[in-house]
């Protein structure tokens, strides 16, 4: 339904995109008391920046690095575990809309769909601030009522350079909310 209001607008697909999340926790062996909880890293992946990969520490801060790190990963498996069982993912089309730039994907968490992703970028503007109500009535010319709210993100960032690390963190809290409502398929929608 998203997509053929995008279409009816006029939006022109351009390509498609695909955004991994693998988690990672804490081994035991690196945990010194036995009550200590473990704490987790999420490893992202965004088609839009191939030559990046993302590293989201659990309430802590959020490293770029390049493709190796995967590699790096492996080495660290005395240190992080990887969680199998939760990797995620949203994939989709892209379609393009004037200045716009509108991804529309469908999470998956192993071989079943656990909901679906928006993602609304004006090209034009590096200050979300900035263009943040022109971004709204946009989504609501295909959203209607569904139109997100004020990401989290932008609290922290309120007249500063948006950038790629922001986008992944979005995802992340998506991601995070869909593996919270397992049981349900829920539309997260940023």
């Amino acid at each position: 339904m998203l997509t053929r209001k995008l279409e009816l607008l006029g939006a022109e697909k351009q390509g498609t995109f695909c955004v991994d999340c693998e988690t990672y926790h804490t081994a035991a062996s690196t945990m010194s008391n036995q009550g200590q909880t473990g704490k987790l890293m999420y490893v992202m992946h965004n088609s839009e920046y191939p030559l990046s990969c993302f590293a989201l520490f659990e309430n802590g801060p959020c490293l770029i690095a390049d493709t190796y790190f995967d590699t790096l990963m492996v080495k660290l498996k005395g240190f992080f575990q990887n969680a199998k069982a939760n990797k995620i993912e949203s994939r989709g089309t892209r379609y393009q809309y004037c200045d716009f730039l509108v991804k529309v994907g469908t999470v998956t968490m192993g071989p079943s769909a656990r909901g679906i992703s928006v993602e609304v970028e004006y090209c034009p503007c590096v200050i979300a601030n900035d263009c943040w109500n022109l971004l709204m009535e946009f989504m609501q010319s295909f959203m209607g009522n569904h139109t997100p709210g004020v990401p989290s993100v932008f609290g922290t960032k309120h007249d500063s350079i948006y950038s790629p690390a922001d986008t992944v963190v979005q995802y992340m809290e998506l991601f995070n909310k869909i593996r919270k409502q397992q049981q349900v398929p829920v539309a997260g929608i940023r």
